[in-house]
C-alpha cells in the first residue's frame, strides 16, 4: 500500500531555500538533483522494507515522486505514493521526518559547496579530508567540547537472530558506559547496536545519546537508515564515506557481516599499516556470539595470510562477552582522549591520520577495472589493502548497488585475478560469506557476481 498524498514541514533540519536551490531540485533533467533526491528519499521511507535489492523495488519507485515547494514562511515536502510502513495515524514517523530533511541538506550542500566549489580540488588528498570535514560540519556531526566516545559499529545488513541480538548487547553495554555509537544506519549489525545503546542510555538517564548514521546515495537504497538515527549524513560516494567513519570516530567495533564488513576492514586495516600512522591509538575490535568464532577465525586468518601477521596486531577478537568488550574499548578511548590532548588534534576529527589517496579516490566498479586490480604481493601491505579494499566494494556493488547489479547482468560476474597465496584464501573466504547466507538477505537467491581466476 502507498499513501496517496502528504505534505510534511521541518521540525529541525533545513527549513528555508532559495529558489534557485528550489528549481535545480524540480528539475529531472541530467543536470538536475531530482533523481538522486528521490532515490535517496524513497530509501529513507521505506526504512521498514525487509528487502535489499533497488532493482526489485523499481515499480514502488517509479509510481512514487517527491516535491519541493517554496512558500514565504520557508519550504514543505510534497510526497506521492509514499511507503505505507512510514507513517502512523496519516503522519510521517517523526525520526523519518527528520532523515528526509537531512538527505536535502546533504544532497544541496555537497553539490553546491563541495563538488562544484572552486575552493576544493578533489584530486588532492588534504582537499578530500577537508571536503569531508566541511560536510560532517554542516551536518552539525562534529560537537566542539564534547568528550570522545563515539564507537563506531561495522556489520552485516544479512545476519542470524542470534547475532543480531548479540550486537544489541553489545550497543546496551557501550550505552551503560556512556559511550555513543555509530553505524551505516541500515538493519541488521547497523540497527542491533543502536537499539541496546537507547536501554543503557535511558537507564544511565542519558538524554543526549547520539547515534549517528553515515551513508551514501549509492547504497542507501539496499541499506536505508533506521529511525533510531538522530544523526544522519549523506557523504556523496563510499570512499569519503568511509574516511567520514575514521575520522569522526574514537573507536570501531566489527560485528559479522558480508562483503561490505570485509571492504571496511580492510579500509581501516590499510590506514593503520601507512608507516605515518604507526603510533596513533585506535581502538578496533571484531566480535561476535559464540557461533561467530569460526568466521572471525577465517577473517583472521585471510589477513595474515595476505597482509601479514603485522596486519593481525592491528585488531583484537573477543567473543561472546559484551561486557568486557565494552571496558576494553572504554580504556582504549581513554587512551585515544590522551594522544589527541598531548598532540594538540581535535577530539572530534581526527586530522592526524595519514590516509593514501588510494583510499580517497571513487573506484568504478566496472569489468575492466575490477580485473586489472593489483591483487600481488610487490607493493607494500598498505598498498595491497587498498586494493582488497577496492576488490570487496566492487562485490559490494555487484551485490546491492543499481549500477552494479546492472553491469552484471549485461555483461556476467566481476573476474579478480591475483597471486593464488592471496586469491585462494580470498575465494575460501567469500564461499565461506556465501554459504552463511552474508551476501543478500534469507529468502532471496544469491548468483554471484564475482569470479575468482586462480
Amino acid at each position: 500500500m502507498a499513501v496517496a498524498h502528504a505534505r510534511i514541514t521541518p521540525r529541525k533540519a533545513l527549513r528555508v531555500l532559495s529558489r534557485h536551490e528550489v528549481n535545480r531540485l524540480k528539475d529531472a533533467s541530467g543536470g538536475g538533483l531530482h533523481e538522486i533526491f528521490k532515490r535517496c528519499t524513497y530509501a529513507v521511507l521505506n526504512c521498514g522494507n525487509e528487502g535489499d535489492d533497488y532493482v526489485s523495488q523499481e515499480s514502488g519507485y517509479d509510481d512514487f515522486d517527491i516535491q519541493v515547494l517554496q512558500l514565504d514562511r520557508g519550504i514543505v515536502l510534497d510526497l506521492f505514493n509514499a511507503p505505507e510502513d512510514a507513517f502512523v495515524d496519516g503522519e510521517v514517523i517523526f525520526g523519518i521526518r527528520e532523515h528526509l530533511f537531512s538527505v536535502l541538506r546533504d544532497i544541496i550542500y555537497t553539490h553546491d559547496e563541495i563538488l562544484n566549489s572552486p575552493k576544493f580540488i578533489p584530486q588532492d588528498g588534504e582537499q578530500i579530508t577537508n571536503m569531508v570535514f566541511h560536510i560532517l560540519r554542516n551536518a552539525n556531526m562534529l560537537r566542539y567540547g564534547y568528550p570522545a566516545g563515539l564507537v563506531v559499529c561495522w556489520g552485516g545488513h544479512s545476519i542470524s537472530r542470534e547475532e543480531y541480538e548479540y550486537s544489541k548487547r553489545v550497543g546496551y553495554q557501550l550505552g551503560l558506559r556512556g559511550l555513543d555509537v555509530g553505524t551505516g544506519c541500515g538493519p541488521g549489525a547497523m540497527k542491533g547496536p543502536m537499539k541496546g545503546a537507547t536501554i543503557g542510555h535511558a537507564k544511565q538517564h542519558n538524554r543526549d545519546g547520539r547515534y549517528v548514521g553515515i551513508t551514501e546515495p549509492g547504497i542507501i537504497a539496499a541499506e536505508a537508515p533506521n529511525p533510531i538515527v538522530n544523526e544522519l549524513v549523506i557523504l556523496p560516494d563510499i570512499e569519503k564515506r568511509l574516511e567520514a567513519f575514521v575520522r569522526s570516530t574514537h573507536g570501531i567495533i566489527v560485528f559479522p557481516g558480508g562483503a561490505g564488513t570485509a571492504e571496511e576492514i580492510l579500509y581501516l586495516l590499510g590506514i593503520l599499516l601507512h608507516p605515518s600512522n604507526q603510533k596513533i591509538p585506535f581502538p578496533f575490535i571484531f566480535t561476535g556470539p559464540k557461533s561467530a568464532k569460526e568466521y572471525f577465525a577465517q577473517i583472521d586468518a585471510f589477513i595474515g595470510e595476505s597482509l601479514g601477521k603485522e596486519a593481525q596486531k592491528k585488531y583484537k577478537i573477543i567473543v561472546d562477552d559484551p561486557s568486557a568488550l565494552a571496558t576494553h574499548m572504554k580504556k582504549g578511548i581513554e587512551k585515544v582522549t590522551k594522544f589527541r590532548k598531548k598532540n594538540n588534534d581535535a577530539f572530534f576529527y581526527n586530522w592526524m591520520l595519514t590516509i593514501d589517496k588510494e583510499f580517497q579516490t571513487p573506484f568504478i566498479p566496472n569489468h575492466d577495472n575490477m580485473a586489472k586490480l593489483d591483487l600481488s604481493r610487490s607493493q607494500p601491505s598498505h598498498k595491497l589493502a587498498a586494493n582488497l579494499r577496492r576488490a570487496f566494494s566492487g562485490i559490494v556493488a555487484g551485490n546491492v548497488k543499481k549500477e552494479g547489479i546492472i553491469e552484471v547482468q549485461k555483461y556476467g560476474p566481476f573476474e579478480l585475478h591475483g597471486d593464488n597465496e592471496i586469491i585462494k584464501p580470498m575465494e575460501t573466504l567469500l564461499a565461506s560469506m556465501v554459504e552463511q547466507q552474508r551476501m543478500k538477505l534469507p529468502g532471496s537467491k544469491y548468483v554471484p557476481c564475482f569470479k575468482i581466476i586462480t
